[in-house]
């Protein structure tokens, strides 16, 4: 297929999912910023995510997978090529082993695990966990986005990652084969992984059981904690940076000066300084501008190079004016 054209695309529907040309994705992240999506895809199974893949491929177009919508800054003119959305019931599934707590099985000391899509809502997993009586996910109270976004980024902070309860991951791989990666397989580190173009589909979690009244005790101190220090509440992507190695963006960040700092609508948030905000009527270009004043600012203090730890969509080929920047053809939380 030398060129992927509307037809191509919507003439067989079934074989790809339900597609939209130039879909809004500003509505679709937490920053409520940038433009639309050239095509947007929804695949009801991964037979079907297999195939959008296979065609982008064919067509050299980037590839991207749309999650919740957290760490991600879309450009204000939008992106070319395909934009997947996992949230069809094929994605979004939750199976709780029979044996789980609640259901007549596992005793104490024994480890559950739960088999959930790519797309599922961590938010609501977390808390459906801690209601179960089950410890490992309180670390990811106030963190937003989707399984398979969380997983890709090892989504966590101080209380704890994800990738201590990841047993295993089934990923889409570039070539469109289908496998099961352990989770020594995955190359957890600080906020990434190795998946590389490979597209997370669905993740088996093993929690453990615990103390019911102490497991939902730990999940609402960390919760208010969040909310004491951080603008949970404001249109953000969550911390814009890297911490580096034996210190804190935030703390750089406030000792730069910054902290309060405004261009257009986009601000670093006086509760955390590791967090740019967003008003509302705002551009993208300004969170795109505060985070370059804000990379030159602490590399002329203190000689640090701050690395995104947000990811930024922008089209094929255009000039990265904020170095850090992660490539195309992830999923996103």
């Amino acid at each position: 297929m030398a060129q992927l054209t509307v037809d191509e695309l919507l003439i067989d529907p079934p074989a790809v999912g339900t597609v939209e040309r130039n879909h809004p994705l500003a509505p679709l992240t937490k920053y409520r910023l940038g433009g639309a999506a050239e095509w947007f895809v929804r695949p009801r199974d991964s037979g079907q995510l297999r195939e959008a893949m296979i065609r982008s491929r064919e067509a050299s177009l980037p590839f991207r997978v749309l999650g919740g919508g957290a760490n991600l800054l879309v450009v204000d003119d939008g992106v070319d090529g395909v934009v997947v959305r996992l949230d069809a019931p094929a994605f979004t599934g939750v199976e709780w082993i029979p044996d789980s707590p609640g259901r007549g099985g596992a005793g104490r000391d024994e480890a559950v695990l739960v088999r959930v899509g790519a797309g599922v809502d961590m938010a609501k997993l977390t808390l459906d966990s801690v209601r179960r009586g089950l410890t490992g996910l309180e670390c990811m109270a106030g963190i937003p986005g989707s399984v398979g976004g969380i997983i890709r980024m090892n989504a966590g902070g101080r209380w704890g990652e994800i990738s201590t309860v990841v047993q295993d991951v089934s990923v889409l791989e570039p070539d469109g084969g289908l496998r099961t990666l352990a989770r020594d397989e995955v190359g957890f580190s600080y906020r990434r992984t190795s998946l590389g173009g490979a597209v997370a589909c669905g993740a088996t979690l093993r929690l453990t059981p615990g103390d019911p009244d102490k497991v939902m005790e730990r999940y609402r101190e960390i919760w208010a904690a969040k909310q004491a220090a951080q603008p949970l509440a404001a249109h953000s992507a969550g911390c814009v940076f890297k911490n580096p190695p034996g210190d804190r963006a935030g703390r750089l960040i406030e000792a730069a000066g910054l902290k309060d700092r405004a261009i257009g609508t986009a601000r670093v948030s006086p509760d955390h300084a590791n967090f740019i905000v967003a008003g509302d009527g705002g551009r993208a270009r300004d969170v795109l501008d505060l985070i370059s004043l804000v990379r030159r600012t602490v590399a002329d203090r203190f000689s640090v190079e701050l690395e995104l730890e947000i990811e930024v969509w922008r089209r094929q080929g255009e000039a990265c004016s904020s170095p850090g920047r992660v490539p195309c053809g992830n999923l996103h939380a």
